[in-house]
């Protein structure tokens, strides 16, 4: 279980081919929140994966049904990373910036007012 006690600092759409692979879909959608505002309990099961850029991510999962609960990146210590789904709440902000758009399927549409990050 994982509860945030702070807003985002940044939510964003991931088009890269790890994030495609990750979430079996055609990009990911997350939450960045610093790691002293999020709340880890329980047991997860963890994957370091090596991502497009070159770098590192562990990812934490639950080991009953196998989502992804949260992941840290190599070099972003102070940070997690918590899929967007994973809040089961329709009401979380929407994406701020899209990112490995290189990556991005061609008939993914984006909404309007998305930094775009090369």
């Amino acid at each position: 279980m994982l509860r945030a006690t702070e807003e985002p600092l940044r939510i964003s759409i991931c088009h890269c081919h790890a994030c495609q692979r990750r979430t079996g879909s055609v990009f990911g959608v997350q939450a960045r929140f610093r790691l002293e505002s999020v709340v880890i309990r329980g047991q997860a099961t963890k994957y370091v994966r090596t991502s497009d850029s070159g770098g590192t991510g562990t990812f934490y999962f639950c080991p009953v049904c196998g989502a992804t609960v949260y992941y840290q990146l190599e070099g972003l210590d102070d940070v997690v990373g918590v899929p967007i789904g994973g809040f089961a709440n329709p009401n979380f902000p929407a994406p701020q910036v899209s990112v490995y758009e290189e990556c991005m399927h061609h008939w993914v549409t984006l909404p309007d007012g998305l930094e775009h990050e090369a």
